[in-house]
């Protein structure tokens, strides 16, 4: 049980720092994650900054996520949802697009330029406050995968056991600090799980440097 998300963010980073992980850029996945990434990018001295996807919506049932897009068009589909719903492909492209474009305009409203910042070649860790399914968090490594990243960890204070071994394929390691075979929601796993604003959010990325 994490106090909020600094407390689980601090023993997160507790758990890297002990694991010995190093960072160039702690991405985090907004709104939740900036405040646990926030804790993990001071302790491993790292810059922090965002990796935005969002979730594609069945056909009659938005809320029931088939997949999820990045702001690059980096998407993880639920095959097994595909073929029940029988989705045509149409919707698909159209979907991809349009939630891509949510994506890029989330990234817009935290510190604007690219959907992603420059990783190539960079050690990266990517945060959120929590797991259930998974599928935002899949289509944010892909992103980071394909922008040519050296080595892409996925930390997050709690998640089930069946995704984190679905996740370690898309990505170098998956680290959690609990990963309880009983599990029903993130919230449940925090005391203080209250919503993050946009703009609370943003106060966790760090300033540009101004040159003199």
């Amino acid at each position: 049980m994490f106090a909020d998300r600094k407390d689980a963010g601090r023993r997160l980073a507790d758990l890297l720092d002990e694991r010995g992980e190093e960072a160039d850029v702690v991405l985090a996945i907004p709104r939740g994650g900036l405040p646990v990434g926030r804790e993990v990018a001071d302790r491993l001295r790292a810059p922090v900054d965002v990796v935005v996807a969002t979730k594609v919506g069945a056909p009659g049932n938005p809320e029931l996520a088939l997949g999820a897009v990045a702001g690059d068009g980096s998407a993880w589909w639920n095959e097994d949802l595909l073929s029940y719903f029988d989705v045509t492909d149409e919707y698909l492209d159209r979907e991809r697009e349009r939630e891509a474009e949510t994506a890029r305009e989330k990234v817009s409203l935290y510190r604007g330029g690219d959907p992603l910042p420059d990783v190539e070649g960079k050690r990266v860790v990517v945060v959120d406050d929590g797991i259930a399914t998974g599928a935002t968090a899949r289509a944010c490594l892909r992103q980071v995968v394909a922008a040519g990243a050296e080595r892409v960890v996925l930390a997050v204070p709690v998640a089930p056991p069946n995704t984190v071994r679905e996740l370690e394929d898309e990505c170098d390691e998956v680290v959690t600090v609990e990963a309880p075979e009983a599990f029903g929601a993130v919230g449940v796993f925090y005391r203080d799980f209250s919503q993050v604003s946009d703009e609370e959010a943003a106060e966790y990325l760090e300033p540009e440097e101004v040159e003199e």
